[in-house]
């Protein structure tokens, strides 16, 4: 997985030959754009984007004060959604698609996606749930197990792939970071574009533009995104940061910081 942030360097040989590989195994493909803080209000302009569109979520992320879930490669999240149900989800990076369990790859939960944004990519395993209710609030609030979240099929998964020893309920709650996704067309833009800006605690802030499109289609509608948001004035090669490792990286450094911790 690339780093918190990098500027972006182009693919070698060798990765663009794994990434196809990946594509060719995937469900689906997310390509992502970090736009850098001070660009942000002209990318907004230039792309047309009217915040009143944007839709509030919540994002709690579950892991130890140290990471360790994050270090073997496993997300725990949860979120709330603005006028939607709850969700979960409980996901594996990186992962080759075609070395998962067969019986795993049937699930209807189970989506395998490779993000690729400039210089870098990963492909992830995302095994999803609708926890019922107000469940993701009351985990928050101290009044509910975490494991309640999760389905068994998910509480399987998690225990196939973390640490020895570490169930759900041991987990501290990360979060939770408020964030507005804006879905959109832009003007001379073929296809729907997202815009998620997430609005860290500590006042910094993440604007990341993307489009998914078939693993089949990705290499031209990657030519194309770029072309276009180049037109736009778009800003390509500044750094780029992946929100979930922000995330947890901030409220790990607050948890440890923490008097007692």
């Amino acid at each position: 997985m690339p780093a918190t942030t990098r500027r972006p360097q182009r693919l070698s040989d060798a990765d663009l030959e794994r990434l196809l590989t990946l594509l060719k195994g995937a469900d689906s493909t997310e390509l992502k754009l970090t736009v850098p803080d001070s660009e942000q209000r002209s990318t907004v302009a230039a792309l047309g984007m009217d915040p009143l569109d944007a839709q509030i979520r919540q994002v709690y992320f579950f892991d130890t004060p140290d990471l360790a879930l994050n270090r073997h490669g496993v997300v725990v999240r949860a979120r709330r959604v603005q006028q939607r149900a709850d969700d979960s989800v409980v996901k594996l990076r990186p992962v080759v698609p075609d070395k998962l369990p067969a019986s795993l790859r049937k699930s209807k939960s189970l989506v395998v996606e490779v993000d690729a944004m400039p210089g870098g990519y990963v492909c992830s395993a995302s095994l999803k749930g609708a926890p019922g209710g107000d469940g993701v609030k009351a985990v928050a609030a101290g009044d509910r197990p975490i494991r309640k979240l999760f389905s068994k099929e998910q509480q399987a998964f998690f225990t196939a792939h973390a640490p020895d020893g570490l169930q759900l309920d041991d987990l501290s709650i990360l979060g939770p970071i408020n964030l507005m996704k804006l879905k959109f067309a832009p003007r001379g833009y073929p296809r729907r574009m997202v815009a998620e800006l997430w609005l860290y605690p500590d006042g910094s802030r993440i604007l990341e533009l993307s489009t998914k499109c078939t693993p089949s289609e990705a290499f031209d509608v990657a030519a194309e995104t770029r072309a276009f948001l180049s037109s736009q004035g778009v800003d390509l090669s500044g750094e780029q940061q992946t929100k979930t490792k922000t995330a947890l990286e901030f409220f790990s450094r607050s948890l440890t910081a923490a008097p007692g911790a």
